[in-house]
């Protein structure tokens, strides 16, 4: 979804600085559930961005260390100049029944998905309301919404998105900042499909193919949402026609509730 939206932006006419947590940096915490890429893939998303005529820039980024998200942010800077548009979509994700929750897994997952997002906004916002104009786009999901026995983190760290970009919405208002949140169901994306397949396996001794077709199934659509969806919407999102968009989870579901 990351991607997407770096696409999506670029598209637009935006210069884009791309950051994530790769594969070859980190401290996993057993239990967790994510999707690092490589530095080839980082670069290749450089080029993809670069060939719709725009700049990039792209770096590591670990959204749970105050020193990465300046480091970004200053080289970011450095490179492209002033950041008017944040868009916040790096997650993970622990199944975890709460009766014997791991404290590091829950920590760790509350870190990345909503602890993160406040360190970026600290980061952007302060500058964005100086200078009177600035968009920011927090990737929620349904989960933030509807419980499930064994996402006790995730959806409670979902729903601290939606809570924190309501927040900082109303903060940025008379200054010309939007804050949104954006609440996918299922997402066509390799951590959508790790996770289903974890899911699965682990928890109904099935295959992920069948569990990932019943999620399409059930789904009022009979499909998954597509990645360049919710960059669509991000793109809107930061447009002059929807300023008046702002403190709100907006669902991209195709009507189902989870």
């Amino acid at each position: 979804m990351g991607q997407a939206i770096a696409l999506a932006l670029a598209e637009a006419g935006a210069d884009v600085a791309i950051g994530s947590l790769l594969e070859s940096g980190g401290k996993a915490v057993a239990g967790e559930l994510v999707y690092l890429p490589g530095e080839s893939e980082l670069k290749e998303v450089g080029e993809k961005i670069e060939a719709l005529g725009v700049r990039a820039f792209g770096a590591g980024l670990d959204v749970t260390s105050d020193e990465s998200v300046n480091s970004f942010y200053g080289a970011a800077v450095d490179a492209l100049g002033k950041i008017d548009i944040l868009a916040n979509a790096a997650g993970i994700t622990a199944e975890q029944t709460m009766s014997d929750h791991s404290d590091t897994l829950w920590h760790k997952v509350i870190d990345v998905n909503l602890n993160g997002i406040y360190r970026t906004t600290r980061r952007c916002l302060p500058e964005m309301m100086e200078r009177g104009w600035g968009r920011i786009i927090n990737i929620a999901s349904t989960a933030a919404s509807v419980g499930a026995p064994t996402s006790a983190a995730y959806c409670a760290s979902k729903a601290g998105v939606v809570g924190l970009s309501r927040c900082v919405a109303l903060e940025g208002a008379e200054s010309g900042v939007t804050c949104n949140a954006i609440s996918p169901t299922w997402v066509e994306t390799k951590f959508g499909a790790s996770w289903m397949e974890n899911i699965a396996e682990v928890q109904e001794s099935r295959r992920g193919e069948e569990y990932i077709a019943d999620a399409r199934e059930a789904n009022p659509q009979k499909r998954l949402i597509s990645p360049s969806e919710i960059g669509a919407l991000a793109s809107f999102l930061c447009s002059e026609g929807a300023r008046g968009i702002t403190m709100q989870d907006l669902t991209v579901s195709g009507g189902s509730l989870w």
